[in-house]
């Protein structure tokens, strides 16, 4: 529905959501197992991940193996695979069954294997190996592209630049940008930093940034950098937190001494209750033309998932107009000043929201040693009756309601 009502064209698909075959095989006890993704009919040089996802065919599909931001997995990464965590629980993923997802799978744009650990610094045995285990897997993959003759007409491959200095991967750039250049249609850089390791060769390519992003400033300096593709994990967040975006670039010229404007609302807010104007004033997206501010805070109220769908179509019809800006601010040469216009402009960090959001399931966080539960408890004893009930001897079928209303099972209503 986001995809139908945005002018998004291109998804990133994590392989660790889609599926995993060697932890449904773990599952039925049984090596035959086919995971359903795999057995999704197709057309001739179709997807079947598309199909699996009910994607549009005007959108790009784009496979990596991880989510983004990804959740820390326990195991270590070896020569032939790379820690994930899937929906049911940590497992490894080897580097041959991420080639065969892409020949079945068939995505528009593949993420080549990289030997890289979210918010982990490698150390010095593990900076050595970095660079010859993800030139391995990358050369791994093109030559499994080149066998069933689609590289050229239908899977793109992006290379990884690791995000260590470029001395610690010099023979890595080096193969890249001497041996593999042909085969690759872009790069995928995990920390913005890294841009100027690219070697000179590869600097035409397009480059798609999984990096941190905690808001649209991010965004903007990275751009900056030279980042030309973004998965913006923060848009999913402020959903689930109930958050509208309201900001635009390059923004609104604030009076001398105004207050700066705010990235989003709170849409828990109790003064939405019976506000029946858009989310945003002025708004063209899907919700704010269909719906109001009330009915949205009812759904969140009601814990309807609808409520986080309407909120999802309009944040990301926000960004998709944001991304639109920035593109035309810098085909005219402006973006420097536009950019310092939106800083002056919006805060920095979204609002706090004051509601809770969708149940969290567990391989969407790591939980640490001795934290508190990040979900309410959704079913609880009631205390009291219990105990009534573990002191009261049972009732006869033949019982009164003097005696019932006696034992504390029932009350007697006066007229």
């Amino acid at each position: 529905m986001a995809v139908a009502k945005t002018n998004i064209n291109a998804i990133y698909a994590a392989l660790e959501d889609c599926m995993y075959i060697s932890l449904c095989k773990v599952i039925e006890k049984s090596p035959s197992v086919t995971p359903p993704v795999y057995e999704m009919p197709v057309v001739e040089n179709g997807s079947r991940l598309r199909q699996f996802i009910a994607l549009q065919a005007r959108s790009v599909l784009i496979l990596g193996p991880r989510r983004n931001p990804p959740v820390p997995a326990r195991a270590a990464t070896t020569n032939s695979s790379i820690p994930i965590q899937t929906a049911l629980g940590f497992s490894t993923l080897k580097s041959e069954d991420y080639v065969e997802a892409v020949q079945k799978l068939n995505p528009d744009v593949v993420l080549g294997l990289a030997d890289y650990e979210y918010l982990k610094r490698p150390g010095v045995k593990r900076l050595e190996r970095m660079g010859d285990r993800t030139l391995a897997w990358l050369k791994e993959m093109i030559d499994a592209l080149k066998a069933n003759g689609r590289r050229d007409s239908n899977t793109a491959l992006f290379a990884p630049i690791l995000p260590i200095d470029a001395g610690q991967q010099c023979h890595y750039l080096e193969a890249l940008s001497q041996d593999l250049a042909r085969d690759l249609s872009g790069l995928v850089v995990y920390e913005a930093a890294s841009i100027d390791a690219i070697p000179k060769e590869l600097r035409h390519l397009p480059r798609l940034g999984l990096t941190n992003l905690s808001g649209p400033r991010d965004i903007l300096h990275q751009t900056s950098l030279g980042i030309d593709l973004f998965v913006p994990s923060f848009v999913g967040e402020a959903t689930d937190a109930g958050l509208a975006l309201t900001f635009e670039f390059p923004g609104p010229v604030l009076p001398k001494g105004g207050q700066r404007l705010v990235l989003g609302i709170d849409m828990w807010a109790g003064t939405f209750i019976s506000d029946v104007s858009p989310l945003v004033a002025d708004c063209g997206c899907y919700t704010c033309k269909t719906h109001h501010r009330a009915f949205v805070r009812h759904l969140l109220d009601a814990k309807e998932m609808l409520a986080w769908v309407l909120l999802q179509i309009h944040n990301y019809h926000v960004m998709d107009v944001f991304f639109a800006s920035v593109r035309q601010s810098l085909s005219k040469g402006m973006y420097d000043n536009d950019r310092k216009g939106f800083e002056r402009c919006y805060e920095r960090n979204f609002p706090l929201s004051t509601g809770q959001g969708p149940r969290l399931r567990g391989y969407q966080v790591k939980s640490g040693p001795a934290e508190p539960r990040r979900n309410p408890q959704a079913f609880r004893q009631l205390v009291d009756a219990q105990e009534k009930l573990a002191e009261a001897p049972l009732l006869s079928p033949d019982a009164n309601g003097e005696r019932i209303e006696k034992q504390g099972f029932a009350e007697k209503l006066s007229n």
